[in-house]
């Protein structure tokens, strides 16, 4: 054998022996660190749905065909656009008279997550600010004189809108402990145009719409599940204080445990729906009858959406169909989730503590919509609770027990497939974080501690994390 033909040999089996080295020790990583099922964050209900148009708008698998049939009507009632009354359509008539969209899906695209508004006056895919003079610890926020709890940037029937909403944009540096540097962007938003008075002194709060999937599993959760997490006042001194909130529920008259919102301040996935029909489309139903009319004005004598025999805009029939849908969207089943570095990345989520706040291990109770959702495993990376996430995100302004410091944790599931589904990756209750980085670079208060962690990583470590997050 000539010397070039054991050399090549000799190559290849080196080459062979690395491969099978990498495999074997990626083999034991994961066997070390992969927990069978974790990938399905709603266990069995969990669906593989990984394209724009069906990451986020999949049912649960074993609907009956009336529940199917609820889906798809509740599904068509979330994309259409709703406008005023009189019409010639019966079913979506009744808008406004003062409104921020047309559509659900127009502030959900896709069941996806709206974008802030990132020029003046510039469309914004479900963007609004919350308004109010002050808050009531049992009624919560105090609407502001004749404008109520939110600024509606749209109207019809010849009304004026409320105003228009601009922004200009603060920078600030900061850098790694191991020498690379970020930036972060605060947006300033000021009110102009303002046509039913003076707007000064208002509480402010900027939102942006969030995903909607998994709500009704969040729905399915009892009080006692919530409150299990619950440390208001440290006791273990780990730093952490999560709070449940405790907020009007219109149906049962009286204080509940807020779940939806940034704020946790809606108790029920219905009352949640109905909050956005109302304050969003300007549009009644049974548990918000009352129009949303440009206050001290008399809009009883306006044409509205209500048909013959019924009191509001969305009769429960129709209210029951979206409601269905919205409970039965399904969360789709991880990616990567075997990968060495997303491993990695999970190891160290909980290692910066990340896991005290985006909790992963909760167990439905009893849904109020579908009988499929009770006794669920699910992995929602919440805690539901209001945690204080220091200056730098507060927004000042109280609802019911949040104070301006505090904010719901946010559910991660999805996370990773926002931009696929709505084509950024826009972050946070008012979009500032321009992706997950400067998300996490935003967290203060009670998340100081894992901040800092985070910077103290070298940069290897920080896309470990990443990509874990983005697996999600």
């Amino acid at each position: 054998m000539n010397k070039f033909l054991k050399l090549l040999i000799s190559i290849l089996l080196i080459g062979c022996t690395a491969d099978t080295d990498s495999i074997a020790n990626k083999n034991e990583y994961v066997e070390k660190y992969y927990e069978q099922g974790e990938e399905n964050l709603v266990s069995e209900l969990s669906v593989e749905a990984f394209t724009a148009d069906k990451a986020f708008g999949r049912a649960i698998p074993d609907l009956t065909e009336l529940e199917l049939s609820f889906f798809g009507v509740g599904n068509a009632m979330f994309d259409q656009s709703w406008v005023s009354a009189p019409a010639t359509t019966t079913s979506r008539d009744g808008l406004g008279p003062l409104f921020n969209a047309r559509a659900c899906s127009a502030c959900h695209l896709r069941d996806g997550r709206g974008k802030p508004m990132l020029e003046n006056a510039a469309s914004s895919n479900g963007f609004l600010i919350r308004l109010s003079a002050g808050n009531s610890l049992t009624e919560g926020p105090i609407a502001f004189p004749n404008y109520g709890d939110q600024l509606q940037d749209n109207s019809n029937l010849s009304f004026d809108n409320e105003g228009t909403i601009n922004v200009a944009f603060e920078t600030s540096k900061g850098t790694y402990t191991d020498g690379s540097s970020y930036e972060l962007r605060k947006p300033i938003y000021t009110i102009t145009n303002s046509n039913y008075g003076a707007i000064s002194g208002t509480e402010q709060s900027p939102r942006v719409g969030q995903q909607v999937i998994g709500l009704g599993f969040v729905d399915a959760l009892s009080e006692e599940s919530i409150l299990a997490n619950a440390d208001e006042n440290d006791s273990d001194g780990d730093g952490i204080s999560g709070k449940a909130n405790y907020v009007w529920n219109v149906k049962e008259l009286k204080l509940t445990i807020g779940k939806f919102g940034w704020k946790a301040n809606q108790p029920t996935l219905a009352q949640q729906i109905a909050g956005a029909f109302n304050g969003d489309m300007g549009l009644t139903s049974s548990i918000f009858p009352n129009e949303n009319c440009p206050h001290g004005m008399d809009c009883s004598e306006l044409s509205n959406g209500n048909n013959e025999g019924e009191t509001v805009e969305v009769p429960d029939t129709q209210f029951d169909r979206i409601l269905t849908y919205q409970a039965a969207l399904s969360v789709p089943v991880r990616r990567n989730f075997k990968d060495e570095n997303v491993l990695r990345g999970k190891q160290l989520f909980t290692d910066l503590s990340c896991i005290k706040c985006h909790v992963n291990n909760f167990t439905t109770s009893k849904s109020p919509t579908l009988s499929q959702l009770n006794g669920i495993q699910i992995k929602p990376y919440s805690d539901f609770l209001l945690h204080d996430m220091g200056d730098d995100l507060a927004d000042n302004r109280g609802d019911f027990l949040a104070n301006g410091n505090e904010w719901r944790t946010q559910p991660l599931w999805g996370l990773g497939l926002i931009e696929l589904v709505n084509n950024h990756t826009f972050l946070l209750h008012d979009g500032r974080a321009r992706n997950i980085e400067e998300a996490i670079l935003w967290h203060g208060g009670e998340a100081e501690q894992s901040k800092q962690k985070f910077i103290n990583l070298e940069s290897s470590k920080r896309e470990q994390l990443l990509a874990f997050l983005n697996s999600l």
